[in-house]
């Protein structure tokens, strides 16, 4: 199974899970009715940013969309190498984290909506230059610097260089009674 059909698959299997309809899980969220019946049916694929929403909607790591269960670590790739998501290390239940390693093409912006209640990123720069937003505030880093940050507030990604810029991301979810 592609990584498009895992994604299509389990989607769909965490919307009947939990018994919602595509309205209930458009509502919670935000992504349109008519887009994730496309995504459901491997019609389309989700831009990252898209995923993201659906998987905090969810509440379940970002990794369980993009990583089958068997076969090797693949990139998940929606914007034609805007920005390509690797797992590094997927979903670890015991110390619950993904980690992924992240190349955001020159130019390319990524916006993330709020994560659940608790999460928190670190952002680790090897090569190039990342700007980061958060909370409305840009801050620049640079190779061999991180950034740890609220991943349940807005933020974003971007890559202001005429070079691709690699770098790592390590989300921290919390467990449910710490989010509360």
């Amino acid at each position: 199974m592609d990584i498009t059909q895992h994604l299509a698959f389990t989607l769909k299997a965490l919307r009947q899970t939990r018994g919602w309809s595509l309205s209930k899980l458009a509502e919670e969220t935000g992504v349109s009715k008519a887009m994730l019946g496309q995504i459901e049916r491997n019609e389309s694929s989700p831009t990252v940013s898209t995923l993201w929403k659906i998987a905090t909607g969810l509440n379940v790591p970002f990794s369980v969309f993009i990583t089958p269960e068997s076969g090797p670590q693949t990139a998940f790739d929606p914007q034609q190498q805007a920005m390509v998501v690797k797992p590094l290390f997927p979903w670890d239940d015991a110390l619950r984290y993904d980690h992924f390693s992240i190349t955001l093409a020159p130019g390319a912006m990524s916006e993330s909506t709020p994560h659940e209640a608790g999460v928190i990123e670190h952002v680790v720069v090897i090569e190039g230059v990342l700007e980061m937003c958060i909370e409305g505030v840009w801050q620049t880093l640079l190779p061999d610097t991180g950034l740890r940050f609220a991943g349940d507030k807005p933020h974003a990604y971007r890559n202001p260089g005429a070079q691709a810029t690699h770098f790592h991301s390590l989300i921290h979810y919390p467990r449910q009674d710490d989010a509360k």
